[in-house]
């Protein structure tokens, strides 16, 4: 590798990207320069060409921000990345989590990660005998399964596993009326709301809090994989998220209310429609530098993607190990020209990168404060994962409503019926994705763990054998209750009057 200030002018884009592929770098591997615009082999060796490669993006991109604090710390000490000792690590946890000097300190949980990033990084340079000794400090403790493990003696004591909050359905439902559709406090549109794309916004943030899926999963899904099966009764559609889109990295079942999936049909055959045609008449898809024509598909369990690229090459993708990237590239011939096959488009008619959705959602809960700060205590905010965080007690209420006395069945009947479906924590639990119980319990479902629903949910509701008809004040009700007796649960409250 050579220095930044010493890099040849290229001759052409292929110049560059016979490089890169000769160098092992692939889009998204990261780049450090140091402060003197040098560029380390081994460290750029580690992030391009280990395990580190193939973590998924977030995780990367969060652990090279990890590693940039930690090495513009080390700098102003005058050492390099791979001359660090422990003590500069026990310094570094200081600053980060206690030191007065630090205006932005951080909580454990964050602190934890970075040490799980700078614990990758130095066990393999010392493997790669790039390094004689660890500078993270390493100490063994009983994991709960009873295996003694090694793990970093720098974590924090009393992390929290995860910052997780939740929205009731009501005001889930006004924080789209206000923040995405641009509603004022009367409960129609305001005149001067200048939102973009509202229905696609709106319908990918219902799709959220209807089925549970994370960011990713619901905004890398492709156009014909929007559920179209109606489960019996018509009231839930049912669809298959791909194992390479999940963070588990299992395929899943997901459902979706049929209201949200009318949603997102309305939006496809409205706004979506029209940026395709605006941007097919721009001449935008012949210009991109890597896209791939898919000309039919091939399989049933196993589907599988055959397409071309723009210099004629063949290829085939099987769908449910297709990633992200892959798959903002697929496009199908419509009757105007190549058109995406990605769901989500922007207004310039192209994919829309799953990251941006924290900027629509972050703007629309600006909106919501700057709308309702007058009107309710507290103005309701969101962000994608707590529209997962929120389907699951959602689910969790409705579950048990309808298995605590409310299908009519005494109580062997009941007893028979746990035993055969689960009991309502393990139906939220595949639901959500899950490996482990206590992941939904724990961090999920946190402020109901510990309480006893059969006492929260002690109204009988009777006739209710499906979840949609559970009496919506009566779930209203109930969702009130847990949010007055439980912390970090967003409500509707007595001040807020919307006509």
């Amino acid at each position: 590798m050579i220095s930044a200030d010493r890099v040849p002018v290229l001759a052409s884009w292929e110049d560059l990207v016979q490089r890169e592929d000769r160098t092992g770098i692939h889009p998204g591997d990261p780049i450090l320069l140091s402060p003197d615009y040098e560029i380390d082999p081994i460290l750029s060796h580690f992030l391009c060409r280990t395990s580190f490669a193939r973590l998924k993006p977030e995780t990367k991109r969060n652990y090279t921000n990890d590693y940039c604090l930690f090495f513009d710390f080390l700098w102003d000490r005058g050492h390099n990345w791979h001359e660090a000792t422990p003590d500069d690590l026990w310094d570094f946890e200081d600053w980060r989590t206690r030191s007065p000097r630090n205006p932005s300190r951080i909580g454990g949980d964050r602190w934890d990660r970075a040490l799980a990033a700078l614990t990758r990084l130095y066990t393999w340079a010392v493997n790669q005998e790039h390094m004689v000794k660890n500078p993270v400090e390493m100490k063994s403790v009983r994991n709960r399964y009873g295996d003694i493990v090694s793990v970093p003696a720098g974590r924090a004591e009393h992390a929290r596993t995860s910052n997780v909050r939740w929205l009731t359905p009501r005001a889930f439902r006004l924080w789209v009326d206000v923040g995405l559709r641009g509603h004022a406090t009367d409960g129609l549109v305001d005149r001067n709301w200048r939102g973009r794309l509202s229905d696609r916004n709106a319908a990918y943030a219902d799709l959220l809090f209807s089925s549970g899926m994370r960011r990713t999963e619901g905004a890398s899904l492709l156009t014909f994989e929007v559920p179209r099966t109606r489960l019996e009764g018509g009231r839930y559609y049912t669809g298959r998220l791909a194992r390479a889109v999940t963070k588990s990295q299992r395929a899943r079942t997901f459902y979706a209310s049929a209201v949200v999936i009318g949603e997102v049909e309305g939006y496809m055959e409205s706004t979506r429609a029209s940026l395709v045609r605006r941007a097919q008449m721009k001449g935008r898809y012949d210009s991109l530098p890597d896209w791939r024509l898919v000309t039919h598909q091939t399989g049933r369990l196993k589907r599988v993607l055959h397409w071309r690229d723009q210099d004629g090459m063949m290829g085939e993708t099987s769908l449910i190990e297709a990633t992200v990237e892959e798959r903002m590239t697929f496009f199908t011939e419509g009757p105007l020209g190549p058109e995406p096959l990605w769901l989500w488009l922007n207004e310039s008619g192209l994919p829309f990168h799953p990251d941006s959705w924290e900027n629509v959602f972050r703007a629309a809960s600006d909106r919501c404060e700057d709308v309702l700060s007058g009107a309710m205590a507290e103005p309701p905010f969101a962000t994608p994962h707590m529209a997962r965080h929120s389907f699951a007690l959602y689910m969790l209420v409705v579950l048990s409503n309808l298995m605590d006395q409310r299908m009519g069945l005494t109580p062997e009947e009941r007893r028979d019926f746990r035993l055969l479906y689960g009991d309502p924590w393990s139906m939220v639990k595949d639901l959500l994705g899950h490996a482990d119980l206590a992941t939904t319990k724990k961090i999920y479902l946190a402020p109901v763990a510990d309480l006893q629903l059969r006492s929260l949910l002690v109204d009988r509701i009777p006739d209710a054998s499906l979840v949609t008809n559970l009496p919506e004040e009566r779930l209203n009700s109930t969702f009130a209750r847990i949010a007055r007796e439980s912390e970090g649960i967003q409500d509707l409250d007595d001040q807020l009057v919307i006509e």
